[in-house]
This record gives C-alpha cells, sequence and structure tokens, in this order.
C-alpha cells in the first residue's frame, strides 16, 4: 500500500482490520449515544405537546410556560462546559449517569408542579442541568473513538436527538391521552433514568482504555511525502491552548450566529403557517417536516464531509439553512412553507452533525470534552434567545418577515466567516 494516496491506505486499512478484527467497539458507543439523545431530545420536543395541557389544568398562558422552557434552554446550553470538562476528567459513565438522574428527576417533577415558580426551578434548573450531559458528552465520546470515520459516526450518533423529536411528540400525545400530562411525565422521567443508566455502563471514554485504537486502526507513522497527517497523530491541545488561537474564537461565533435563531422555527412556524392561513392540522406537519428532514441531514451530512470536507461541508450547510430562511420570509402558501421547512431541517441537522467532527478535527481528542463544552456553552445557550426575539420582531411589525429575514441573515454572516476558518497551527520557536 505504500504507493496509495493517504486517504486510499487509510480505506483499505480499515477494511483490513475489520475483516481481521471483526466488529469494532466503537459502534457500539455510537448506539448508545445515538438512544441517549434519542431520549433526552425526545422528552425536549414534546414540550409543546404537553403545553395545552399543563395551560389548559394550571390556568397558565402560553406566554408564561415559554419563559422557563427559554431558561431551560439557555441553562443547559451554559452547563455544556461543565459537562464537558467532567467528560473528560471523570468519564463519560459517571456524568451520563448522573444527568440522566438529574433529567429524569427533573421531569418526573413536572408532573408535580403547583405554581409557576416550581416550573423554573424543576425545568429550567434541574431538568437543565439533566439535560447538559447529553449532547456534549456522547458526541465527545464518540469524538475519540473515530478519526477516519469521523464523520459518519458522530451524524449517526447525532441523528438520534432528530428521530427522538420524530417519535416521541405521537408517544407524548398517547400517554396523556391515557394517563393524563402528570402521569405521563412520571413515566418519561422513569424512562429517561432507566434508559441514560443502562446504556451509560457500556460507554467508555477512550478506545485505548479497553486496548484499541480510534477507528480500530492500529498508529500509523506519518511517511515522508503525505500531504495529510492521520488525525490520530496530530498534536492534541488543551482548552486553554486552543482559547488562544483565533480559530477557536471564530468557531463561536460561527455557531453562536447560526444557533441564535435555530430554536425560531420550532417554536413560531406553527402560528406563522397558521397566521398565512393554514388549518392547524397542517402547519403542526411542518414541525414533524422538519423533524424527518433533521434525521436525514444528520445521517447524510457528516459522511459527505468524509469525503468531500469538513469546511466546505459546513458552508453548504449555512447556506443553505440561509435559504430556507429566505423561504420561510417568501411562504403565502403550503407548499413553499413545506419545502423550506425540509431544507431547513436538512442543513440545521448537518450544521449539528458537524460542529463536534470539526472542533475535533481542528483540536484533537484529548481535550474534545472540554473544548466542545465551551464553544457550546457559549453557541448553544444563545438559541434561548431566537424564540424571543421573534417574539418581540412580530410584536413590533405584526409579521415575521423581519424575524426571517434576520436570521437567513446571520447564517449568511457565518458562512462569511467559514472563508477564514483554518487549522490552527502551534507556534514554533
Amino acid at each position: 500500500m505504500k504507493n496509495l494516496p493517504l486517504a486510499q491506505e487509510e480505506a483499505a486499512a480499515s477494511e483490513s482490520n475489520s475483516s481481521a478484527q471483526g466488529f469494532f467497539y466503537g459502534w457500539v458507543i455510537v448506539a448508545c449515544a445515538f438512544t441517549i439523545l434519542a431520549i433526552a431530545y425526545g422528552i425536549q420536543f414534546s414540550f409543546g405537546v404537553f403545553m395545552p395541557f399543563i395551560s389548559a389544568d394550571t390556568g397558565w398562558d402560553r406566554g408564561s410556560l415559554s419563559v422557563p422552557y427559554s431558561l431551560y434552554v439557555f441553562v443547559y446550553g451554559l452547563l455544556g462546559v461543565v459537562s464537558g470538562r467532567l467528560t473528560d476528567s471523570l468519564g463519560p459513565r459517571i456524568v451520563l449517569t448522573v444527568g440522566g438522574c438529574l433529567l429524569g428527576a427533573g421531569v418526573i417533577l413536572m408532573g408535580q408542579v403547583h405554581t409557576l415558580w416550581q416550573l423554573y426551578i424543576v425545568l429550567g434548573l434541574i431538568a437543565a442541568a439533566g439535560m447538559s450531559a447529553a449532547y456534549v458528552p456522547c458526541n465527545a465520546t464518540v469524538v475519540r473513538w473515530f478519526t477516519v470515520k469521523r464523520g459518519l459516526a458522530i451524524s449517526i450518533t447525532s441523528s438520534g436527538s432528530s428521530f427522538g423529536m420524530f417519535l416521541f411528540p405521537p408517544i407524548a400525545t398517547a400517554l396523556i391521552g391515557a394517563y393524563g400530562w402528570r402521569r405521563s411525565y412520571v413515566i418519561l422521567g422513569l424512562l429517561a433514568i432507566a434508559v441514560f443508566a443502562g446504556c451509560a455502563s457500556f460507554i467508555v471514554r477512550d478506545p485505548e482504555d479497553i486496548g484499541l485504537h480510534p477507528d480500530g486502526l492500529a498508529p500509523r507513522e506519518p511517511q515522508p511525502g503525505d500531504e495529510v497527517r492521520d488525525l490520530s497523530f496530530s498534536d492534541d491541545w488543551t482548552l486553554a491552548e486552543a482559547q488562544r488561537t483565533s480559530t477557536f474564537w471564530l468557531l463561536n461565533v460561527i455557531f453562536t450566529l447560526t444557533w441564535l435563531v435555530v430554536f425560531m422555527p420550532m417554536v413560531h412556524i406553527v402560528p406563522f403557517a397558521v397566521d398565512i392561513g393554514i388549518s392547524h392540522f397542517l402547519a403542526a406537519m411542518t414541525i414533524s417536516i422538519i423533524g424527518f428532514a433533521g434525521f436525514a441531514g444528520r445521517l447524510a451530512i457528516g459522511t459527505i464531509s468524509d469525503r468531500l470536507g469538513r469546511l466546505p461541508t459546513l458552508g453548504l450547510c449555512l447556506f443553505l439553512q440561509a435559504l430556507a430562511f429566505f423561504g420561510f420570509a417568501m411562504s403565502s402558501a403550503l407548499p413553499l412553507l413545506y419545502v423550506a421547512a425540509a431544507v431547513f431541517g436538512f442543513s440545521y441537522g448537518g450544521v449539528t452533525s458537524l460542529f463536534p467532527a470539526l472542533v475535533g478535527d481542528f483540536f484533537g481528542r484529548i481535550a474534545i470534552g472540554a473544548i466542545v463544552g465551551f464553544i457550546f456553552a457559549v453557541a448553544g445557550s444563545s438559541a434561548a434567545f431566537g424564540p424571543l426575539i421573534a417574539g418581540y420582531l412580530y410584536d413590533a411589525t405584526k409579521s415575521y418577515h423581519a424575524a426571517f429575514v434576520l436570521s437567513a441573515a446571520l447564517n449568511l454572516a457565518a458562512l462569511l466567516l467559514v472563508f477564514a476558518l483554518k487549522k490552527p497551527g502551534r507556534a514554533t520557536s
């Protein structure tokens, strides 16, 4: 294989390794992470299903219920930096188990609230703390297990959240019909605790901990003439070292710009659709389209990025996301709305799956939890403000047009910044 290009040599080595060693345990890590994210995000995105029943039972209006939910999004994003550091130091098994207990306890207590301030505590703090131990630990651990097939592995892992978003609303509806909203939250909370703890027991932080290597491949020393160095041999960066690079802060800005508005359609697209004359049922289907397309985007984009390159693929996703927001702004009937929703879901799913893979490519594996967690804390927590901004602009203009155009502009700004991104290099003395 000496005369093969590096990428082909890696692929050949991977195939040879698979046949020689059999199944690679890294795919067990991926399956467990997928399952955890499906449960966590499935419960999260079911809040809209519960909201009318909570409102009817307690008398709290939907505006009042939206504020603790925004607090929840902000807190779980912000605490990503904590869960990331703990994943690096203690390992994902402990972090996921404790996080599952907190998330489950918060969800169970959701069924016991009788005053609005209690909702701020159990949803905005307890459940949010548990949720922070889902995205970052799962994706950071998968990054540690893969280099050659990192995009594919992250795609499968992150698609769990879209699968949960697609699967859980009808499950929640059936549970509420059978048991009422309070008992349904108890059932979902117990499910979260059981799944997190069960899956976490199979998760190992590093392949080296059980005598393996990333992708199941033995380390390979770089050869003269290699244009690209194998990622498993690139220099690993600590969080402090990464923070001294312009690449790190540029990543923070890019993902903040795009994630600031990413929850805007999740909250406001249904009332927007009703405003333009679409029935409530067909308007609600827009969310299902976003979820299904997001599942497809997460599965496809990571694999595409393994071949096309992470940065060109990220640029493509940001362009498509801007196009989708322009499509929302121009929608006056069902066909364009559904097309825009599908493009948005696909591109949003793609950006989410590219994020941890790109960080791993740039900064290595050793502190991936801390670095992913820090960026997620900065950029992910900003998503809490998008729906509030859209609501303010709607109240000011009596239209969502300005909110959608602003969202498109922010994604185009993020796209322009991608052209300035490059792999960081260490200063030579």
